[in-house]
């Protein structure tokens, strides 16, 4: 649900930037007086009042169900849809204003904004839920700031300990919170009581903690009890679920059930770095994962070693780093002995993709940036899980995307020509390095049709050879025609003039969004970034203001106070000079 943050915080942003999340079953949120004004306090909400003996009511209740799915298909959708029963609470529709069933009304942060009195269909309702949606962006949060508190030493979990021996979800606060932040890898759901998404993922979370007992640490922290430090932490929204080890913070984007939550905690748990001997565990490891880092080094580098663990770190599972000395292996690849270098193997070939030389000893964070620009497979299906992480990726890669139908005869004829174009242009992307990276990816066009439709005006037509898009999701712009003027294909010479075109900038793009939601997004970053300022550097910022104010004040005394003193004193008067000049005209 979105906290108020900023003056626009976004508020005509595009109702869905990130993928929706899939459900199974809709699942109806009813209000009562008891937790009406609690629940709709914050954030937009759009609430129907209806009765069960309402005839209308009834018809629409099935649109009603698919707006609710829609919506309910993002972690962050900017709004939220609830109901009154007015047979049961009627007072309430009454304070409401209901004057019929069924009737939508539209709040922001407790406050009534207006009534639906248009027409019940799906398109029009969604349309108008998007355009009052107030979605947090991904990938703009403000910056980690750690706290001072004085006390923050109190409460800290005893040094070497198991991180989750009892199964349990940790209630954190700001004493004991940097304490455990310091144990090792710690999961943490933000949350607020009244929020309607995080009493959903509740009974998840309680099961995540159960199912990583003694490899991670799960924990909450109640943000109206903690206002201050979730403010430290950036959380913009609720609920907000970050992952923190060895320094870094990871905000988790994936779906919200014990499934997704526990395979991407598993991965995460995981040893990053992992030691090999032989050939045959790197031809398994090449069979069994798509991407693939070897860093092969002298055996007695023992800090070469540490920062490869270092950096490994970061990769949360999503790749596996393996380090060996042994001279088989450097004959595998057809390498010089001894010569140390850091790999980039790719479904499944010997042949490295990218390869950063370790004989400098880069420092961690370099070798972080290379892990994190070539962590991503060759070509990959975007999904719940994978969206964030290829769209939202650090490197800021353009994404070629190609809506491919679930049930399309051709289905697999389309992603193996998609996997050939990737590796085609990974090829050439070799021959000429330096260029920005680009990741090639497939989207079921059935279940996502309403946001690929909304973000890049992608209509599949049955039978019809894929559409085919290449975004920049940072920028929101995308481009659909290749270099002469055509819809891009699936074929090398259509889509590589596009990815040519779009990289040297002799393509025209195409907004995600229009002129005022761009005005808006730009306005919420500036914003954005002046409220972080403001509260990382205080001192600063009232000693710039003080100094404004300062020179203001001077510049109006100057300019327009000096000037009253003087007429007061007459040393300048308009008006008696003019009675003086008139009377030395006169002859007498």
């Amino acid at each position: 649900m979105r906290l108020p943050h900023t003056l626009l915080a976004a508020s005509l942003a595009l109702a869905v930037v990130s993928l929706p999340v899939e459900s199974q079953e809709v699942q109806l949120q009813v209000l009562t007086p008891d937790d009406f004004k609690d629940t709709i306090a914050n954030g937009v909400w759009f609430i129907e009042h209806f009765s069960p003996y309402c005839g209308h009511c009834r018809q629409f209740a099935p649109t009603w169900k698919q707006l609710v799915d829609e919506i309910e298909k993002t972690p962050d959708p900017g709004i939220h849809l609830a109901q009154v029963n007015c047979a049961v609470n009627g007072d309430l529709c009454t304070a409401n204003g209901v004057k019929g069933y069924p009737q939508m009304n539209l709040y922001k942060n407790g406050e009534f904004i207006e009534t639906w009195h248009k027409a019940r269909n799906y398109d029009d309702l969604l349309a108008y839920l998007r355009q009052h949606a107030e979605p947090s962006h991904p990938h703009t949060l403000p910056p980690y700031d750690a706290a001072s508190d004085a006390d923050l030493d109190a409460d800290l979990p005893p040094a070497g300990v198991d991180p989750n021996p009892h199964g349990e979800v940790l209630s954190l606060n700001s004493k004991n919170f940097y304490g455990y932040l310091s144990e090792g890898p710690l999961f943490v759901k933000f949350f607020a009581p009244w929020c309607g998404h995080c009493k959903k993922l509740a009974p998840h979370w309680t099961k995540l903690a159960e199912a990583m007992k003694h490899r991670m640490a799960i924990a909450e922290v109640d943000c109206e009890a903690e206002p201050k430090l979730c403010k430290q932490q950036g959380v913009t929204g609720y609920p907000m679920l970050y992952y923190y080890e060895g320094g870094e913070k990871t905000e988790y984007v994936g779906g919200r059930k014990i499934g997704p939550l526990q395979s991407w905690a598993e991965k995460a748990a995981a040893p990053s770095v992992l030691e090999i001997t032989t050939t045959d565990e790197l031809d398994t490891r090449l069979n069994e994962d798509p991407v693939v880092f070897l860093a092969l080094h002298s055996g007695s580098d023992k800090a070469l070693v540490t920062s490869l663990q270092q950096a490994a770190s970061s990769l949360l599972g999503s790749a596996q780093l393996l380090l060996s000395s042994s001279p088989d292996i450097y004959t595998q690849l057809s390498l010089p002995a001894s010569s140390p270098v850091l790999l980039v193997l790719k479904d499944g070939a010997l042949a490295p993709t990218a390869s950063l030389p370790l004989i400098a000893h880069p420092p961690p964070a370099a070798i972080k940036d290379f892990l994190t620009k070539h962590k991503l497979p060759t070509a990959l299906e975007l999904t719940q899980e994978t969206f964030q992480s290829v769209m939202s990726a650090p490197h800021r890669p353009l994404v070629v995307l190609a809506a491919v139908g679930k049930d399309d005869a051709n289905k697999d004829a389309y992603t193996k020509s998609i996997k050939e174009l990737a590796r085609a242009w990974l090829a050439k992307e070799q021959a000429e390095p330096g260029k920005r990276a680009v990741v090639f990816t497939w989207m079921d066009a059935d279940r996502w049709a309403s946001w690929l439709k909304s973000m890049y005006g992608i209509q599949v037509v049955p039978g019809a050879e894929p559409p085919v898009v290449i975004t920049d999701h940072a920028e929101l712009v995308y481009w659909d025609t290749d270099a002469r003027g055509a819809k891009i294909a699936l074929s090398e010479v259509s889509l590589f003039s596009a990815i040519e075109g779009a990289l040297s900038g002799t393509i025209a793009y195409n907004y995600s969004e229009n002129i005022i939601e761009r005005f808006a997004r730009r306005m919420n970053k500036y914003l954005t970034a002046l409220e972080s300022n403001i509260f990382a550097h205080p001192l600063r910022t009232l000693t710039i203001f003080v100094l404004f104010m300062g020179a203001l004040f001077y510049a109006l005394k100057r300019w327009v106070f000096d000037d009253i003193s003087d007429l007061d004193a007459g040393r300048y008067n308009p008006e008696r000079e003019k009675q003086v000049k008139k009377a030395a005209n006169r002859l007498d």
